[in-house]
């Protein structure tokens, strides 16, 4: 009989007690607390953070019965014990009763859960006074702190209360530089790394792994984990599924890994992992626990949509300023991209992690932009699929077309050739998630090919010229002269887009 799957479940003993699946990540936290001293972990949400550390809790606890057949069981002090304060940001209630009083009564709550009595006033100084006491009654004090920056991340679309929150948890942070002499192991988790927060700003004993090479598979799946701690589950899914494990194994991998911090380790996202098996369905599991407003917003002020195989230098990884957002390294630490290659230089290549976020955030993007809900984009990209596979090039036409129904006349003119060429690119690059479709972009035009089981399109797109020219470029290119060995038939189609009339007002095609 299969264990249970601890989906949403982030309580380690609870896991274990209740015997959900556990995947053994000891060995690597074993890594960790026996390195340092002071650490700092971003990770994307839904990736393990707080498993992590609920887990790290119970071994300072010396909750060893908890990990009985772990790795760890044996190799740690389990009768050394710490008292360990785990605060963690996204439960406290700073959105209902503001951010200074949930962390007060936060701090409040610890100091009785103690028997420890508070008298400060301030949370900087009950947070100093709370971690004096504890140590002087039990002990060096463990600090665990889960997603530090949830009160920043939360209001990004309203940047003043943003500021707000920064200052008074720089505030709030500030305590942990002078408390060294009683803290005997720090940890900190996050989605981004914001300056002018004091645990970076003037905590300078605390180091940053999200990039170290040593602690890259502390959170996520590895494949190994993945074939090992859920062999079961996988001979389930495929029987289900009516697929050999290889292709399952392979459809997995497509799906749900390549999330890398150094650009050579790849790890699954656990909360895709575990959604899929409970399932038994691909599909996107981790966007639908958010939807990046804020993101698709900074996007649409910079016109950014091209985010595949994107060069950046290793100061897209520093700290971030709230006042002057960067959109890429957003995208990067919330995980809608990661690292595929690290060169030389301290050049990397970002790319979309896996189909499931690719696909996912294209649908967000080309809702965003056709003033529409997301929900119809895969439909809308899916006919188009379909209008291809069956050689109905009217119905591509009429679908092109439609891409730009919904926006307002005014909204489009004023950024015509940006909105045109965001969505045409976006679109048939979505479409490649079905239909192969390889899109290229020179100086802002378009070449778009498409390879369905019968025919290969190759498609020029114009604006404000005309079809005729638009096959004219095909042809003096040679577009179609890299597919002349395969056998299928070869369409040649030229589309000219009207900015004034906001639709496809000429088009015109022939065989290769």
């Amino acid at each position: 009989m299969l264990q249970k799957l601890p989906i949403g479940i982030q309580t380690f003993t609870k896991i274990r007690e209740e015997n959900y699946l556990y995947v053994d990540k000891t060995a690597a936290i074993y890594r960790l607390l026996t390195t340092g001293d002071y650490f700092f972990l971003s990770r994307p949400r839904r990736s393990g953070k707080s498993l992590t550390l609920s887990t790290i809790k119970a071994i300072y606890q010396g909750q060893r019965e908890f990990f009985t057949g772990l790795w760890i069981e044996d190799k740690w002090d389990w009768e050394t014990t710490h008292p360990v304060i785990h605060l963690s940001f996204s439960g406290i209630g700073y959105q209902t009763i503001g951010i200074e009083a949930a962390i007060e009564a936060e701090l409040r709550l610890v100091g009785e859960q103690f028997g420890i009595e508070l008298a400060q006033r301030g949370i900087d100084r009950l947070f100093a006074e709370l971690i004096r006491k504890l140590a002087g009654a039990q002990g060096r004090v463990v600090l665990l702190i889960d997603e530090y920056d949830k009160p920043i991340i939360d209001y990004l679309d309203n940047i003043g209360q943003a500021k707000v929150h920064q200052t008074v948890l720089k505030t709030f942070y500030s305590v942990i530089k002078n408390s060294d002499p009683y803290i005997e192991f720090l940890l900190i988790t996050g989605v981004s790394k914001f300056s002018k927060v004091s645990i970076f700003s003037e905590l300078n004993n605390l180091a940053d792994i999200t990039m170290n090479r040593q602690f890259v598979t502390l959170t996520g799946y590895t494949q190994a984990e993945l074939e090992q701690s859920f062999e079961p589950y996988i001979a389930d899914a495929a029987v289900r599924l009516g697929l050999g494990q290889v292709e399952l194994l392979a459809r997995l991998r497509h799906w749900y890994n390549g999330y890398s911090w150094d650009g050579h380790t790849y790890v699954y996202n656990p909360f895709s992992v575990l959604s899929f098996f409970l399932n038994a369905e691909f599909r996107n599991y981790w966007f639908e626990t958010g939807t990046p407003t804020f993101l698709l917003t900074l996007m649409r002020e910079e016109w950014l949509y091209e985010l595949n195989h994107l060069t950046v230098s290793e100061q897209t990884f520093s700290s971030y300023d709230i006042e002057h957002l960067q959109v890429v390294a957003i995208l990067f630490q919330t995980g809608y991209l990661t690292i595929k290659a690290k060169g030389d230089f301290g050049i990397y290549t970002l790319d979309y992690p896996n189909a499931e976020v690719k696909e996912s955030l294209l649908s967000y993007m080309i809702a965003d932009l056709r003033n529409d809900q997301a929900l119809f984009t895969k439909p809308m990209v899916i006919q188009f699929y379909e209008a291809f596979n069956t050689n109905d090039i009217q119905r591509v036409i009429d679908l092109v077309k439609s891409i730009f129904k919904n926006i307002p006349a005014q909204i489009f003119l004023s950024k015509a050739e940006a909105y045109y060429h965001s969505l045409i690119y976006l679109v048939f690059f979505f479409l490649g998630q079905y239909a192969e479709s390889e899109v290229n972009t020179n100086n802002g035009r378009l070449d778009c090919v498409v390879q369905s089981p019968h025919h290969i399109y190759i498609l020029e797109f114009k604006l404000d010229k005309n079809a005729k020219a638009a096959l004219q470029q095909i042809k003096e290119r040679g577009y179609a002269a890299k597919y002349t060995a395969d056998p299928r038939p070869k369409v040649l189609i030229g589309i000219n887009f009207s900015s004034q009339q906001k639709t496809v007002d000429d088009w015109t095609m022939e065989m290769a």
